[in-house]
């Protein structure tokens, strides 16, 4: 018996495999780009496995046919299809019941949400690698002032979408408490402004701030391997595993630079920010983690300030509208040719506000 691939559009056979899925208690990802399958003489799907991006998920192997090394071929064929397509550093999500399988496979634990799942990498050091890579990050001292107070260290991750005078309110706040501030800013392409694009942004907007340490996020913090659903419309519980899924891999990252406090802004409109801020609020404490939630910083007639909005003026060429929502920056950044290409992706997407 081969491995097969399954298409979406193939509605009765998506619905066998939805079928066993449900039977071993997985839910079918409504995020895939890849499913696959292993069928028995009479067409019957026996196993099953799908693709994301990076990410091996939605794996299930009929209780009948454990034990005949399916999953082995699953899986095979699943890495062998994602390297095809340029993707060499993969992720599995699955049960903490079926992590020892994986770790045979090749695989490395790096975190877990008990009782829910298990995410795994297929570099040994991958994880460990990022963790050095933050550690030898410069970090300044305190502003000039607050050495007298004992002040935590803490972190603020970001999207930074463009970077708003709302976010460098969150950071200047984090500054202001802090001894040191590590932000991690979202590393993943996931809209019209390119991820290294945001991340200038931030440098610039934050260079005044000398206790400001900036990173990458890589694949390890609000990631497509890690949180999909903040990039693409994903039920509420999905959501919340893997925003704990995210929240588990923070507390890693957090301990070896010794933060202890983790700065949000307080979000009214977006729903998977939203829903992000409680879980980290449920689920930080437990880890002897503070998280903050900060007001928004509104402009001078009120008005919220908001990447959402920014973004908004700038597909409708209303950019002069939200000047004052924008340190100057982010606003000369717009305002050059250099942005041409961005502002043009902008104004070509069709929605251009997170969900």
């Amino acid at each position: 018996m081969s491995v097969s691939q399954v298409y979406k559009n193939d509605k009765r056979t998506m619905a066998k495999i939805q079928a066993l899925l449900e039977r071993v208690n997985i839910t079918l990802d409504e995020h895939l780009d890849y499913i696959c399958a292993v069928f028995d003489e009479e067409g019957e799907p026996i196993a099953t496995g799908s693709a994301f991006g990076s990410t091996l998920r939605c794996f299930a192997v009929h209780p009948a046919r454990q034990g005949e090394g399916l999953l082995n071929e699953i899986i095979t064929h699943l890495m062998e299809n994602r390297m095809e397509r340029g993707f060499y550093h993969l992720f599995v999500y699955t049960k903490p019941g079926s992590a020892k399988f994986f770790k045979d496979l090749g695989f490395y634990q790096i975190a877990e949400v008990p009782g829910l799942l298990t995410f795994l990498e297929n570099r040994r050091t991958g994880f460990s690698d990022y963790l050095k890579t933050l550690a030898e990050a410069p970090a300044q001292p305190a502003p000039t002032g607050e050495a007298a107070r004992e002040l935590p260290v803490s972190a603020i991750v970001m999207n930074a979408n463009p970077f708003t005078l709302g976010h460098r309110w969150l950071v200047e706040t984090a500054a202001r408490e802090s001894e040191t501030v590590h932000l991690f800013v979202l590393s993943e392409d996931c809209g019209p402004i390119p991820a290294a694009v945001r991340l200038h942004l931030v440098r610039e907007g934050v260079a005044d701030l000398p206790n400001v340490v900036v990173h990458e996020t890589g694949p390890y913090l609000i990631s497509r391997a890690t949180f999909p659903g903040y990039f693409l419309k994903t039920e509420e519980k999905i959501l919340r595993t893997q925003a704990k899924l995210d929240t588990a891999l923070f507390v890693q990252i957090a301990k070896p630079l010794g933060v202890t406090v983790r700065y949000v802004g307080h979000e009214p409109h977006s729903l998977v920010t939203a829903l992000y801020n409680d879980v980290l609020s449920e689920s930080l404490p437990a880890h002897g983690l503070e998280c903050r939630i900060i007001r928004r910083k509104h402009t001078d007639d009120d008005r919220v300030i908001s990447a959402s909005a920014v973004r908004q003026a700038i597909h409708d060429d209303r950019l002069d509208t939200v000047a004052d929502m924008l340190p100057e920056t982010t606003l000369r950044y717009f305002q050059s040719p250099e942005s041409a290409p961005v502002i043009a992706a902008i104004r070509a997407a069709e929605d251009v506000v997170h969900y």
